[in-house]
């Protein structure tokens, strides 16, 4: 895939391509030391997060947190509003469309030779399904004509560091438990049995993969491509939800992590789209959600770290630390205990404990008891990681995060969905 994008991208990549630079310069030496600001997701922008970088690099930080797609509106209409950026992959066409991002410099990642093959070829393993859609390595690498592709090149549009693959939460007091890669599958989404108690993540490049995955399974619909899904595909997808929606099988769509928590947690959800902090979080509250193995495979997506293109000198010196930071193995062993990988797991594994890392890495049973980011215990001794390792996770990709070439076309038959 080659990306176009205006003139700005051109003479940025130009410029990073061809000059690298990988001097720090001396910003922490400076009597006004810069404030990082940050503007992403609930899913990192924690404060348990903020308060160790701001120790460990030693420079004032600030997060923004917000819903997807306002964050997404946010950065790619303002990059100067935030210094970093860190979403998802998919947000990355848009962001570079739209001039928002610059060019990243790998030679000032200091670990940028250990992080792993996911993002660099799109595998873990030679065998591993790399999954429809925008796989990350497709959108890695700056070209010298300002395009994104998966050719090497001396400068990349953004920092790869968490990721997961993801599904959808169910409450096991009203879904039955199933087996995964069994019989947990999406279609359980728009089974009539949970009409009423079903929930989508409100971002039309997520949700709507969701939707899309749900209808297939189910066999009320193919897709030629489901990674990139033509515009009649569209309608007819939009018009087996709309009818849904209107039966009331659908009980809301959630904007955040928070949010999708509350509508499992008062009852009005029992079974939704879900990111793995919400049921880490549901079960610290002794809630019962399992996070499905869907035997179609999963909606993988990538955490990206991104430049703002107005993002220059020492801000920009302390948004490489930032970055550095983030692979520096706290904060992968932070985020493992909500669920997500990180892009250096070898780095992460020493500040987990052998029994932390053999449940949410290895996919062995937990030896103990288990706390999440809260503190709480959010897995009991015996219990299993829904889907198993790591490697097999990521081995059974169905489709990755993507903004398609109809996402324009998507984005009113969204609101056509949400308005009936």
């Amino acid at each position: 895939m080659n990306i176009s994008r205006r003139a700005f991208g051109r003479s940025a990549a130009a410029t990073v391509v061809g000059a690298a630079v990988a001097v720090r310069a001396p910003f922490v030496f400076a009597s006004d030391r810069p404030k990082l600001r940050v503007l992403g997701t609930h899913v990192t922008l924690r404060e348990e997060i903020r308060k160790r970088a701001e120790q460990d690099i030693g420079i004032e930080i600030e997060f923004e947190a917000g819903g997807d797609a306002h964050v997404l509106q946010k950065a790619s209409s303002r990059p100067e509003s935030f210094d970093i950026y860190e979403q998802w992959t998919n947000s990355i066409n848009i962001l570079w469309r739209a001039g928002a991002i610059q060019p990243i410099d790998p030679g000032r990642i200091q670990l940028w030779s250990e992080v792993n093959d996911l993002t660099k070829t799109g595998r873990l393993t030679p065998s591993a399904n790399i999954g429809l859609g925008d796989a990350p390595y497709k959108l890695l690498h700056v070209q010298p004509n300002g395009g994104l592709s998966s050719k090497r090149s001396d400068a990349i549009s953004f920092l790869p560091y968490v990721h997961n693959v993801d599904s959808f939460g169910y409450d096991t007091r009203v879904v039955p438990q199933g087996t995964p890669y069994g019989t947990e599958s999406w279609a359980w989404l728009l089974d009539d049995r949970w009409s009423g108690k079903v929930a989508l993540d409100n971002d039309p490049t997520i949700g709507l993969f969701d939707a899309a995955l749900a209808a297939q399974a189910a066999g009320s619909m193919t897709f030629e491509d489901i990674g990139n899904i033509s515009k009649p595909e569209m309608d007819k997808l939009f018009s087996i939800l709309i009818k849904k929606r209107q039966k009331g099988h659908f009980c809301g769509f959630w904007n955040s992590v928070p949010e999708s928590i509350d509508f499992v947690a008062s009852g009005r959800a029992a079974i939704s789209s879900m990111f793995s902090p919400a049921v880490t979080a549901l079960n610290e509250r002794n809630i019962p959600v399992v996070y499905a193995a869907p035997k179609e495979g999963y909606r993988a997506w990538h955490g990206v770290m991104c430049l703002s293109s107005r993002t220059t000198g020492w801000v920009r010196d302390a948004a490489y630390e930032f970055m550095n930071w983030w692979l520096s193995g706290w904060p992968g062993a932070y985020v493992a205990r909500q669920g997500y990988y990180i892009s250096v797991p070898e780095r992460a594994r020493p500040h987990l404990s052998p029994a932390e890392w053999d449940y949410w890495y290895e996919g062995k049973p937990a030896t103990v008891e288990l706390r999440g980011p809260e503190g709480d215990v959010a897995v009991r001794r015996g219990e299993v990681r829904n889907g198993g390792s790591y490697w097999e996770r990521f081995s059974r990709v169905a489709v990755w995060n993507t903004v398609m070439d109809t996402y324009e076309y998507s984005l009113p038959r969204w609101n056509e969905l949400l308005l009936s």
